[in-house]
């Protein structure tokens, strides 16, 4: 890689020839006037050429471009007219733009192009030869008066780049890891570039150092500090073709650079330290009088050559120290490490942030430098450079050996490639976030919790009660807003101290967040008022309420409870005013007035207590709660009772009942289930109340078992979806069948549809295990779900019951008595049997026997009575008919 400091280096030596290029200079002008006569005589033969040789040529001097006779001219033209004169071509030049040249090497239109830099997308169209031609690297070029300094000076500028060339992609990318955002002004070719910056329709042009040097003064354009992308210059062909070329100019180039007098040098000489208007003209060759002339004239070029040398060395050593001065100026940690993951180069932040000199960090891993941890991250990071050549973008933690300095870092990774492709290196570049989160976090943290309890602040709070709001039309919910206000506060702070009543609102902060989810939120109003926003709550106003209710309960409660406050105890409580969110039409501010209006109801209750901001709704949870611990207290005091509705066949026999649970309240009677089964099932009460259901009817069959008239009577429950759904519930039925001695085939089950399609394997394993038990089963309100005939006719059932509402009103509504004909159709061909519930009159019951169905239940056979009363009427009815 040409480096600055090797560049430096030849321009020295290159001073040292100066003396000796004159004296060779004056030979070899009178070696081409005797070369010439010789030639124009005939006295020299030259022999035929091997091949002809295609060679693009676009305007890139001093490195390429057409000379007078219309052959390659300027380093690279010169060199290669060279090997064609050893190697016997008849070199033809191609003039072309740059872009237009590649575009015909790729096509095989020309067979050699001089001056292209090498990288992998090139190597995928071209071949290249293996000894780079030449050293080069890119710079920025400007008007005197647009001066660039840095890199950061490129922001919003006009650059113009030359389409197809090596400069633009990099220059892109560099400008990228910077965040810089320029123009990008497209030219043709660098004559372009330059004459539009010239012109005023660019600010800078980025060109290779050799035509910028060379051409900037023409363009009263001048270099800038801005220097990059050090490149190996080669001859190119075309994919899979002119291998022979490569080779030749191998063979010829390897040893030329090692020469001081060969042509390789001399063209290096000639177009690097000779000015264009320094030329000496053709026709001076061919007089030999001009020998006189061209030594005076190599004397003054010498002293030229020796002038632009020093001009040379003083500009290198002017961009090394640029280059320098940017690289330990920009605020990012930049360094380059090999492939053993050694640092090769850091620049000041580098070293200052490592607390040594950069010779010092030269040559360390990160294991002198971070803890393990760190460095294990950060050599999984280098290696995707390294081994697979990957771009890795990164935040990465760091600790100091000792673990107690972390920092963070936003770190962008590139490989480094050599001629070949092959990654010898990796260039890293990282900016420090540390001071930058920091600063991010306390300023979100100052504007949106409160400094005393870390809660969301009264800001925060309306924010995340806006979105709900906004949210709630895409996704229907109930939620509530409770405003919770601390009893007798004010006498709490003036007693015992600002700090006490301070300490008191931390640890309040504290029990509330036991008490609270994860996705509610709890916030600080401001003073001794807290907030909090229950979310997801049952689209059920009524158990959206209770659950609200609940969660007051649990902070009343818990914020009750005695408070240890700097060896002090004290007690307070505090007032919960609750309102619903359920319309999307409510402002954030009238919630607030509703929350806030029920919190003083509750400080006017006496305080310690919760309100609802709707009185229907207050009443509703209140009459809820009291409903629910009624059933808690009936399930524990046996305040239940089964009463039995006779199932009938069409000769009018008995052949069981189903049981239907009653609630014998002592203060408010007989209470029937629907009432009450809704508040069971929120309640979870649910499993244990169809546990007692099916144990009261074992124990009912068993009774009927005992006598001859009645062991055939089955009797039909009905089994709730929770109590279904439980694991355990077909060990349960097992259990409850052999402590009661019911027999199981006279214990029927009823299925509601929507039981059926929820976790269908689970139902279905659970039903054939029922009825391995010897459990009858019938699918209770058939017609009135969604079951699948396909999972219907898998299922282990006995009987299909006809819902009561098509029975009701089957006389006036003919599209009832399509359905039932449909249903004891469908039980026919599956070998169930069909019952009608809801029969109430002869004429029902006349009209479901032409329809079929064969089995009934309804007042016209029987109203639900107690078991002995049902025993008796059903025996009544057995012999009656």
């Amino acid at each position: 890689m040409n480096t600055p400091q090797a560049a430096l280096t030849d321009a020295v030596k290159q001073q040292g020839d100066c003396a000796d290029f004159s004296r060779r200079l004056v030979q070899r002008m009178a070696w081409l006037v005797l070369t010439a006569l010789l030639t124009a005589t005939g006295a020299l033969a030259a022999d035929p050429p091997k091949r002809t040789v295609r060679v693009g040529v676009y305007e890139n001097a001093p490195k390429l471009f057409l000379g007078d006779r219309g052959q390659p001219s300027g380093i690279l033209g010169d060199v290669l007219m060279a090997v064609a004169e050893r190697e016997r071509w008849q070199v033809v030049a191609v003039p072309c733009e740059w872009q237009a040249c590649l575009n015909a090497l790729g096509r095989g239109e020309i067979d050699l192009m001089p001056d292209v830099a090498y990288n992998e997308q090139r190597a995928q169209l071209f071949d290249f030869h293996d000894v780079p031609a030449l050293l080069s690297w890119s710079q920025l070029y400007t008007r005197k008066s647009e001066p660039i300094r840095t890199i950061t000076d490129l922001q919003g500028k006009r650059i113009a780049i030359i389409d197809g060339s090596v400069q633009a992609p990099f220059l892109e990318n560099l400008l990228n890891g910077f965040a810089i955002s320029p123009t990008w002004v497209h030219a043709d070719s660098f004559e372009q570039g330059f004459g539009q910056v010239r012109q005023g329709n660019a600010d800078v042009v980025a060109a290779s150092r050799f035509f910028g040097d060379l051409q900037a003064s023409r363009f009263d354009l001048e270099p800038t500090a801005v220097v990059f992308l050090p490149a190996q210059l080669y001859y190119a062909t075309t994919k899979g073709q002119n291998g022979v070329l490569l080779a030749a100019i191998d063979r010829h180039l390897k040893p030329w650079q090692a020469q001081s007098d060969s042509p390789y040098a001399q063209a290096l000489k000639r177009w690097l330290q000779a000015a264009p208007e320094f030329v000496i003209p053709r026709t001076l060759w061919w007089l030999l009088a001009g020998l006189v002339a061209a030594l005076v004239l190599a004397l003054a070029l010498s002293t030229w050559l020796r002038r632009q040398v020093a001009q040379k060395t003083a500009h290198v050593r002017a961009g090394e120290e640029r280059l320098n001065t940017i690289l330990n100026s920009v605020d990012a940690f930049i360094y380059i490490k090999d492939l053993e993951l050694r640092y090769q180069y850091v620049n000041s932040r580098v070293a200052h942030l490592f607390g040594r000199s950069a010779e010092q960090v030269v040559g360390q891993t990160d294991s002198a430098f971070f803890d393990e941890l760190t460095v294990a991250r950060l050599r999984a990071n280098d290696l995707r450079v390294i081994e697979h050549g990957e771009r890795v973008e990164e935040e990465e933690v760091n600790r100091s050996v000792d673990g107690r300095v972390t920092q963070s870092f936003l770190s962008v990774k590139l490989p480094l490639r050599d001629s070949a492709g092959h990654v010898y290196a990796l260039c890293g570049i990282s900016t420090d976030m540390t001071r930058r989160k920091q600063a991010e976090e306390a300023i979100h943290q100052l504007a949106f919790y409160d400094p005393l309890t870390g809660l969301p602040n009264r800001r925060l709070l309306q924010d995340r009660v806006q979105q709900l709001l906004t949210s709630l039309p895409r996704a229907p919910q109930h939620a509530a807003l409770m405003f919770l206000d601390v009893d007798n506060f004010k006498d709490i702070n003036d007693t015992l101290g600002h700090d006490v009543g301070d300490e008191l609102l931390h640890q309040i902060a504290e029990r509330m967040r036991e008490c609270v989810r994860t996705q509610d939120t709890l916030a600080r109003q401001g003073g001794d008022e807290f907030v909090v926003m229950l979310v997801n709550l049952s689209i059920e106003p009524g158990e959206a309420a209770r659950q609200a209710q609940q969660v007051a309960r649990k902070l009343l409660d818990r914020l009750s409870q005695k408070y240890q406050l700097r060896g002090q105890t004290c007690r307070t409580s505090v007032s919960i005013g609750v309102a619903l969110i359920d319309n999307p039409a409510e402002t954030r501010e009238e919630l607030f007035k509703q929350a806030d209006m029920a919190m003083y109801q509750a400080k006017v209750a006496g305080r310690n207590t919760l309100r609802f901001f709707n009185p229907d709704m207050q009443a509703q949870v209140v009459a809820r709660t009291t409903l629910e611990a009624d059933l808690r207290w009936a399930l524990a005091h046996d305040e239940f009772v089964l009463y039995y509705q006779p199932q009938v066949n069409d000769q009018g026999q008995t052949l069981g009942f189903e049981a239907l649970l009653r609630w014998q309240h002592p203060m408010r009677g007989l209470i029937l289930p629907g009432e009450f089964i809704a508040v069971a099932e929120s309640s979870g009460l649910i499993v244990a109340l169809g546990d007692w259901v099916l144990r009261s009817t074992c124990l009912q069959l068993q009774a009927f078992s005992q006598q001859a008239a009645q062991h055939h009577w089955t009797i039909a429950v009905n089994v709730s979806a929770a109590q279904f759904r439980q694991p355990s519930f077909v060990a349960r039925v097992q259990t409850m069948l052999l402590q009661t001695g019911a027999n199981a085939a006279r214990l029927e089950l009823e299925l509601t549809e929507s039981q059926l399609v929820e976790d269908v394997p689970d139902v279905m394993a659970k039903m054939d295990a029922l009825r391995d038990l010897g459990v009858r089963l019938s699918l209770d309100d058939f017609g009135t779900g969604y079951s699948s005939l396909a999972i219907l006719r898998r299922l282990p059932l006995h009987q299909l019951k006809v819902d009561q509402a098509f029975v009701r009103d089957m006389l006036e509504h003919p599209q009832n008595v399509s359905i039932i004909r449909a249903i004891v159709s469908l039980g026919d061909s599956l070998g169930l049997a069909v019952i009608a519930e809801g029969v109430e009159s002869a004429a029902q019951r006349d009209a479901l026997l032409t329809l079929g169905c064969r089995y009934f239940q309804g007042y016209l056979f029987g109203k639900p009575t107690p078991a002995p009363e049902a025993a008796s009427s059903s025996a009544d009815s057995a012999q009656t008919g």
